[in-house]
């Protein structure tokens, strides 16, 4: 029997983790899930403003409670994913989001900059996803991760090889946790955003301007998308929210492009 459209995206009864969920794509994610009925923990280091994406979740009828983590730190992976479990009783999503993206031409890259990098982007997403996975097989019917790449894994930008080498790694980190936890009805997935307006993004723009305008450089990026406009957070939201859907049931291992058409350019 076909369900219905309403039903297909339907997340009531499900709980589910947003990490970098303070703002930006993260907190555009969270309130998403929100909206279709899943109850959200926003996780951020930056608890004031995991706070306020909190409220709003909880306004829209919803229930979201924020918390503080740290994704490249262990003990704070296992105590969110611990924490979350006992507060509402199961994890049946997560969301990795969670990234940093310092830019420094190659030659100039310090062993800090790249061990940090790798720490928050990919260590940390492959540990929470661990972690996740651990309290999802406990519960014994499936559930589904999602990845939060970029178009930088696929076609680099310049000023960014920390950052590159960490979404590329996490692009196979995703095929290769789909291949070994389909057994256990757990989906893993990525999606790969392009230039997105956020207020990261927009300091990153800022950087590479350097002497020029900002607005100049985005009106450059804008020339390059076939569908002729920067990305939103939502744009994120909505190809997430497919992916942990019912929709997405008989969808693993794969990365979603979400650029507008730019690298087709």
């Amino acid at each position: 029997m076909q369900s219905s459209i309403s039903k297909l995206f339907d997340l009531k009864h499900k709980v589910a983790v947003v990490t970098g969920g303070a703002m930006g794509i993260g907190a555009q994610v969270a309130e998403r899930l929100g909206q279709a009925g899943a109850v959200v923990a926003v996780a951020d280091l930056d608890i004031e403003r995991a706070r306020g994406v909190a409220e709003r979740i909880r306004a829209s009828g919803s229930i979201g409670k924020a918390f503080t983590c740290d994704v490249s730190r262990l003990p704070d992976i296992r105590r969110l994913v611990d924490t979350v479990a006992e507060a509402f009783g199961r994890l049946d999503i997560l969301v990795n989001n969670a990234g940093i993206f310092p830019q420094s031409p190659a030659l100039e890259v310090s062993e800090a900059t790249w061990d940090k990098v790798q720490a928050v982007n990919l260590k940390g997403a492959f540990f929470l996803a661990q972690a996740a996975a651990q309290q999802m097989i406990k519960q014994g019917d499936g559930g589904s991760i999602v990845n939060i790449a970029s178009i930088d894994a696929l076609h680099p930008m310049g000023r960014l090889v920390p950052y590159d080498t960490s979404k590329a790694g996490l692009v196979m980190m995703t095929r290769s946790l789909a291949f070994e936890l389909g057994a256990r009805r757990i989906r893993v997935n990525a999606i790969a955003p392009g230039v997105i307006q956020t207020p990261g993004a927009d300091a990153a723009l800022t950087i590479m301007a350097e002497s020029g305008s900002v607005g100049r450089l985005k009106a450059q990026l804008v020339s390059h998308v076939p569908l002729g406009r920067l990305g939103t957070p939502d744009d994120i939201a909505r190809a997430v929210l497919f992916f942990v859907s019912p929709a997405a049931d008989y969808v693993t291992g794969s990365t979603l492009v979400v650029d507008g058409g730019f690298l087709l350019g």
